[in-house]
């Protein structure tokens, strides 16, 4: 991202997730807003990542506005473009289908995305693993965490290969995790 107008850009798609995300918080304990972690994912990419493709980064952005909000595809077509309505297509749940089922899909859908869908998922996964240590939802047990992070590093394995950086940063925080949280269920 080098131009005043690709961060111009960026700042907007900044903005309108924001905007979406307005009254929503994370699950964590302390619910932090929930716009901290789209920009956390976008955070992730940049510059763990090296990623500086801006419609990865954008997409970063609103990976989640469409699956947490009355964001449209359309909406983000017009706004910021094809390329950014797919990749956050790629990345995005159907929430009409039960949560076991949308988990499963995630683990089968993983090594069949783009390359640069894969790059957003890993990051997505690095700040949920983070939270599920640091910030997880008061109502989460051990358990739970666990199943979890077990999880998370079977859709992160099916987005291995798509950058280094992202997936040895992902390794090293589900390490801190299970170290944290015992492997035994």
């Amino acid at each position: 991202m080098g131009s005043a107008t690709e961060l111009g850009l960026f700042i907007r798609a900044v903005c309108y997730s924001a905007n979406k995300h307005r009254y929503q918080r994370r699950k964590g304990a302390d619910a932090p807003p929930y716009i901290n972690h789209a920009i956390e994912v976008a955070d992730i990419l940049a510059n763990l990542g090296g990623v500086n493709e801006l419609p990865t980064l954008l997409a970063a952005v609103l990976h989640d506005t469409v699956e947490d909000t009355d964001a449209t595809y359309g909406e983000l077509e017009e706004t910021f473009g094809r390329d950014v309505r797919l990749l956050v297509a790629e990345v995005t749940d159907d929430k009409d289908l039960p949560k076991a089922e949308r988990k499963r899909l995630q683990v089968e859908h993983a090594p069949h995305m783009s390359e640069r869908a894969k790059q957003i998922k890993i990051a997505d996964k690095i700040c949920n693993v983070r939270d599920v240590i640091s910030n997880p939802p008061a109502d989460w047990s051990l358990k739970r965490r666990r199943e979890y992070l077990a999880w998370a590093e079977k859709v992160v394995d099916g987005c291995r290969g798509a950058n280094s950086n992202l997936s040895r940063y992902f390794d090293e925080v589900l390490h801190e995790a299970w170290s944290r949280l015992g492997r035994e269920a």
